[in-house]
């Protein structure tokens, strides 16, 4: 495993993280004694970054992570949460005592007393252009409430005007092989500004592992069902916003980039950590067996500057007309 430093928290952190939304909701089924034992697998295998949101199975899946908090008592790990979706997406809704009243939730569900990372959880955009609310931010740390705050962004624009804000210490960004924008000047100014960089929704929602179809059913709880065309939340989320035949005909042309003895997914995510900028890839983990398939992906080979190449044109060609101006 590797490990880096999440910007202006002075933090170490594993490069690969656990995204913890699918053990929460919207993901299918979900069966908490194996959320558990992914958890564990994925600390044994060197995973200390853990990423949750208050609105993931309304708690669930921040309670699920502070059961496993308990059991590993005495061993150090990094939680990341996110609030502000559990109500309509609206600035009337952020105020200083819904931070607090969600901020204090969040602690009790994860059992602590300082949260580690609170993101703003994709809010309306307006919420950048308000130093009112990244004060209120600034008061729930000096309160103690918690050490650093974030946010999580569906747009560059909204990263890039966020990391303005000197108490800013991380952003969590979409970024994959079919999502390369954040790229072209995103990464490098995060950098310039000491803000670590969470890469989330590393695999597009499954389709960079290479084993979807036009075949692959959904059950009717998972979001690549329901949300296919924003129906719930903003279509980028799923899919990274590709449509889906788009992106199994630009997973078709990887196979032959994937190394031996590496599968897709893993070389996704490597992919990602060649990216100067990115602190962690924060692939989802159903299972002990996906959750550890996850963590090997930083012990890979760098990828060579070829494939690294071919991948760029492959999006430029396939993909960056569907998505590059749109987030």
């Amino acid at each position: 495993m590797q490990y880096r430093r999440l910007g202006k928290t002075g933090r170490e952190v594993s490069a690969i993280g656990f995204g913890a939304w699918a053990i929460g909701a919207d993901w299918g089924k979900v069966d908490d004694a194996e959320s558990l034992r992914a958890l564990h697998a994925a600390a044994d295998a060197g995973i200390t970054l853990i990423d949750t949101a208050d609105v993931y199975g309304d708690g669930r899946s921040e309670r699920v992570i502070g059961r496993f908090l308990r059991e590993r008592s005495g061993e150090k790990f990094f939680v990341a949460t996110k609030m502000g979706r559990r109500v309509p997406v609206e600035m009337k809704n952020y105020t200083p005592e819904a931070f607090k009243d969600w901020t204090d939730r969040s602690r009790e569900n994860l059992g602590m007393d300082r949260l580690d990372l609170v993101q703003l959880h994709c809010l309306h955009p307006s919420i950048y252009y308000s130093p009112e609310h990244f004060a209120a931010l600034d008061d729930l740390v000096a309160a103690g409430a918690i050490a650093n705050y974030g946010v999580s962004v569906e747009r560059v624009e909204e990263g890039l005007k966020a990391i303005e804000y000197p108490g800013v210490a991380s952003v969590q960004i979409i970024f994959n092989m079919l999502r390369q924008r954040p790229a072209d000047r995103f990464l490098a100014e995060a950098k310039r500004r000491d803000v670590g960089v969470l890469a989330r929704v590393p695999l597009a929602s499954g389709l960079l592992t290479g084993k979807m179809s036009k075949k692959t059913a959904f059950d009717a709880s998972d979001h690549r069902s329901f949300n296919r065309h924003g129906e719930a939340f903003d279509v980028g989320e799923t899919f990274a916003g590709v449509d889906y035949d788009a992106g199994l005909a630009f997973v078709d042309e990887l196979r032959s980039l994937v190394p031996a003895g590496a599968t897709m997914a893993q070389t996704a995510l490597r992919w990602i950590l060649a990216f100067d900028g990115v602190t962690a890839a924060i692939p989802g983990a159903k299972s002990p067996e996906q959750a550890k398939a996850n963590a090997e992906a930083a012990d890979l080979a760098a990828i060579p500057p070829a494939t690294l190449e071919r991948i760029r044109v492959m999006y430029e060609e396939r993909v960056k007309p569907l998505v590059h101006q749109r987030w």
